[in-house]
């Protein structure tokens, strides 16, 4: 990512919504692509880092290791009913990933949600290196 650079930036689709996510390393593309997610659906300025969650994922080759970690912070934060707003990888090996969401339990009186997200979709998702690190491309069923 270059310096002062936005860590994602919204991508246009017809029937989908998207983003592309930036790192200088994959653990800050991981992060960044897990913000870009979640901010997706709600508005985060208002969301208090209150609880912590563990978030694993496994995959055999990176793009299916950052599909993993995004649908399943996706179904922690549906299935929990939490809206996070940091995360942070501890640990990414060939085929695992493990790390931390911090965020809150849902209170719709104080959370505006944007887009209700079904899932982390394949179309057109993809990882780079790049000279200035990584990118994720990925879009979202809506």
């Amino acid at each position: 990512m270059e310096p002062g650079g936005a860590p994602f930036e919204i991508l246009e689709h017809p029937a989908d919504v998207g983003f592309l996510a930036r790192g200088r390393t994959l653990e800050e593309l991981f992060a960044n692509a897990a913000l870009a997610l979640m901010s997706l659906g709600w508005e985060l300025e208002g969301v208090a880092e209150r609880e912590r969650r563990e978030v694993t994922a496994s995959g055999e080759d990176t793009e299916s290791l950052l599909y993993d970690w995004l649908a399943a912070i996706l179904a922690l934060a549906d299935g929990q009913r939490l809206v996070f707003k940091r995360f942070e990888v501890a640990a990414l090996a060939a085929g695992s990933a493990r790390g931390w969401a911090w965020g809150e339990r849902l209170d719709r009186s104080r959370h505006r949600g944007r887009t209700y997200i079904k899932a982390v979709t394949l179309h057109q998702f993809e990882v780079r290196q790049t000279p200035a690190g990584w990118t994720a491309r990925v879009f979202l069923d809506v």
